[in-house]
């Protein structure tokens, strides 16, 4: 089994920065991918963004030039570096590991940004 653990939202101004970080324990022999999600009240999850295992990036347009992803493969870790934050950015996050045979899910971390 395997567990990820998000931690580092809160409350912020816009304009502001946030660190998301998630840990993985438990079995895990390789991921493919590592991914943030978010969603917030009444909107559908969306992908905000990712990275492989290869190294490859995307990031939702919405984020782009603001948000930085970064995956440390030693320590099945993934962090989120959330700059300029806007109001809109207002959601609960998660991260996806992508193991190939299952994907996991963490249990989210609330991120609210006021104006």
């Amino acid at each position: 089994q395997v567990h990820l653990v998000e931690s580092g939202g809160g409350l912020v101004q816009a304009g502001g920065s946030l660190r998301l970080a998630c840990a993985a324990s438990g079995s895990i022999f390789s991921i493919n991918a590592m991914n943030w999600y978010r969603q917030a009240p009444g909107e559908r999850r969306e992908l905000v963004a990712g990275v492989t295992s290869a190294g490859v990036i995307n990031y939702a347009d919405s984020v782009k030039g603001r948000f930085t992803i970064s995956r440390d493969d030693a320590k099945n870790t993934v962090s989120l570096q959330m700059n300029s934050l806007k109001p809109e950015d207002t959601a609960v996050y998660y991260c996806n590991f992508d193991l190939g045979i299952r994907k996991y899910w963490g249990r989210g971390t609330q991120v609210t940004v006021s104006s």
